[in-house]
């Protein structure tokens, strides 16, 4: 666990990095950019459809582990948004809030517990 903790933080760190470069030389406006390559039809568009739905059942998956309750609803529309930047944080808090247990890492609390 403590080497999959890592791996998120460093992800964390490096998507942050990352994004503050990009931000400063191009400026915020990724979505007309990502949805204008999937129009394209070529390479830079079939990542970007298959990320995108990476991030929809990321926010699919974290919904579900709240029991599509309005926190996780909530929660799963800024994990579509945010991608790793948030999923990084989150799972990484997830992971100390449930001591490492994966089953309640994966499931929830709730579901991990009634098994």
């Amino acid at each position: 666990m403590t080497l999959f903790r890592l791996f998120l933080l460093a992800c964390m760190l490096v998507i942050a990095g990352y994004t503050t470069v990009t931000i400063a030389y191009h400026g915020w406006g990724p979505v007309p950019v990502f949805f204008g390559d999937i129009a394209q039809m070529a390479w830079p568009g079939q990542f970007n459809l298959d990320f995108l739905c990476f991030l929809l059942l990321a926010g699919i998956w974290v919904s579900w582990r709240h029991r599509f309750r309005p926190a996780g609803l909530a929660l799963g529309l800024v994990a579509v948004f945010g991608g790793m930047a948030f999923m990084s944080v989150y799972v990484l808090v997830q992971s100390l809030l449930t001591r490492g247990d994966i089953a309640a890492l994966l499931l929830g609390p709730e579901r991990a517990a009634a098994r």
